[in-house]
């Protein structure tokens, strides 16, 4: 199970400029057959609306693909965005990669 798991680590800023890359990183893991995706936000100071729909369409893709979107270690900059778009009840969010993993491994 724990090899179908391939993480993003996120830093900067996720905005218009960065998320062509974030895309690209998607459709790689996608080619690779991950079951599930993490992305940690625990090095991203910012995200904006561009950001958000990135996410939104990497959530929407790998469900597509029958793969699962989560997110750990958001800061609460991401969390009020988050919270005013009503993206925290689409995301499957942990406060950290470690009880991802907890969790993770409790299903297993």
């Amino acid at each position: 199970m724990r090899e179908q798991v391939k993480v993003i680590k996120l830093s900067g800023n996720l905005t218009a400029t960065t998320s062509q890359e974030f895309r690209q990183n998607i459709t790689d893991i996608l080619e690779r057959g991950a079951k599930i995706v993490l992305i940690d936000f625990q090095d991203v100071t910012f995200m904006d609306s561009s950001g958000l729909g990135a996410l939104v369409l990497a959530f929407k893709t790998l469900r597509a693909a029958d793969t699962q979107l989560v997110l750990c270690s958001i800061n609460e900059q991401v969390r009020i965005l988050f919270e005013l778009t009503n993206m925290d009840k689409v995301f499957e969010i942990f406060p950290s990669q470690e009880e991802f993993n907890q969790v993770l491994v409790s299903k297993i």
